[in-house]
């Protein structure tokens, strides 16, 4: 005969393994500090700045 398992601690565990694995994965997408994130901002910034500044005509087309 097999070992006796309680559902519920096998229930609650697999959902705490995937909890964990979606608080990793989120970590990792949305973990940035306020400067990395303001040094994005400015990087994308000055290229859009970059950008306006070659274009043909001037109308915002």
């Amino acid at each position: 005969m097999g070992d006796v398992i309680n559902l519920k601690r096998f229930k609650k565990r697999v959902e705490r393994d995937q909890a964990a694995q979606a608080a990793e994965t989120n970590r990792a997408r949305y973990g940035r500090t306020k400067s990395e994130r303001a040094t994005d901002a400015q990087r994308d910034k000055r290229a859009n700045e970059l950008l306006d500044q070659h274009r043909i005509n001037g109308e915002d087309a």
